[in-house]
């Protein structure tokens, strides 16, 4: 049957909290720079209260990834959780706005809607502090089957993966990919959780995915190595294709032996890097799901991360669809 989405998301669903600070805010809260900390609802409640004026809209990673997608023009739906609470009306409402499919019920119970306090220093480097809230609760009946198997790629967030309940769910939503002849992608997140689930996620994409993203830093993690070719070399024996961002240096995308070397897009200044791995993986889903080649996917991912570094925030300011 051919499939009536392009890309399904399957991710937490948070609200993201974004301030400007300089670095001695980092020192003094204790910050772990650069990186994405977990964090409980007390340290949530007192670093929201020091934080200064900023901006408050609908993120988590996969989601930023399926609103880039409909902004590039492609069809894409998403799967996470919420509270019926005021963050929770929140997030529906952009994620619908944004032209993204999302359908999942609210929850009547439980822990609050997830929030991401996320710091940009000078550098437009971003450190992020997240309360998983009711996001890390998604569970195998969260996960609407038909949904999936209706779609041509199945992107799953790793980020997700540090509640067992939520990796039954990324599992299912896998499974049911798999089943109808699907593609089935994760992306790796963040170095730390690449630390945290090392053993499982070299075992899940070896087994159960067809496309891989991931930085620099979390390849390089994976195979605890500091050589990133290497690293590349390593993912080509596991994954058909891996899709590999370096920051200013572009992307690589790996497929066996074969190695793409992108450029970056230009941008006139990096003022935010949040979100920037998302937005690559729009474009690169976009390129994909339509038909173009790795070279052209690679740098359809680089136009939409590119617009997305040039301002504060996650989501983009432009139609995507006009840029490419």
């Amino acid at each position: 049957m051919e499939p009536t989405l392009d890309v399904v998301g399957v991710g937490n669903a948070i609200v993201d909290v974004i301030s400007t600070v300089d670095d001695d805010f980092i020192t003094a809260h204790s910050l772990n720079k650069g990186a994405m900390t977990l964090i409980d609802a007390d340290r949530a409640t007192s670093l929201y209260a020091a934080m200064p004026p900023g901006i408050e809209a609908s993120g988590g990673s996969a989601a930023n990834t399926m609103a880039g997608l409909a902004s590039l023009g492609s069809r894409s739906a998403y799967l996470g959780k919420v509270r019926d609470d005021q963050l929770g009306e929140v997030f529906i409402h952009d994620l619908r706005a944004a032209g993204v499919g999302f359908d999942v019920d609210a929850g009547a119970d439980g822990p609050p809607t997830a929030r991401c306090l996320i710091q940009v220093t000078p550098d437009a480097e971003r450190t992020m502090n997240t309360f998983l809230g009711i996001s890390a609760f998604l569970s195998p009946n969260d996960i609407d089957d038909s949904l999936v198997a209706s779609a041509a790629i199945t992107y799953c967030e790793g980020y997700l993966w540090d509640m067992d309940i939520a990796k039954e769910a990324i599992r299912g939503a896998m499974a049911v990919a798999a089943e109808a002849g699907r593609t089935v992608s994760l992306t790796l997140s963040d170095s730390f959780c690449v630390d945290r689930h090392r053993d499982e996620w070299l075992e899940l994409l070896a087994d159960k995915v067809d496309l891989v993203f991931a930085n620099e830093a979390e390849i390089c993690a994976l195979f605890e190595t500091e050589d990133f070719d290497s690293a590349a070399d390593q993912i080509a024996q596991l994954v058909e294709v891996s899709a590999l961002t370096r920051s200013a240096a572009g992307s690589v995308v790996v497929r066996g032996d074969e190695r793409i070397v992108v450029a970056a897009a230009a941008v006139d200044a990096v003022v935010d890097a949040t979100g920037a791995g998302d937005l690559y993986a729009s474009g690169f889903l976009h390129g994909l799901a339509n038909g173009a080649d790795l070279a052209r996917c690679a740098e359809l991912g680089g136009i939409a991360a590119g617009e997305i570094i040039s301002h504060i925030g996650a989501r983009p300011h432009v139609g995507l669809a006009s840029l490419v």
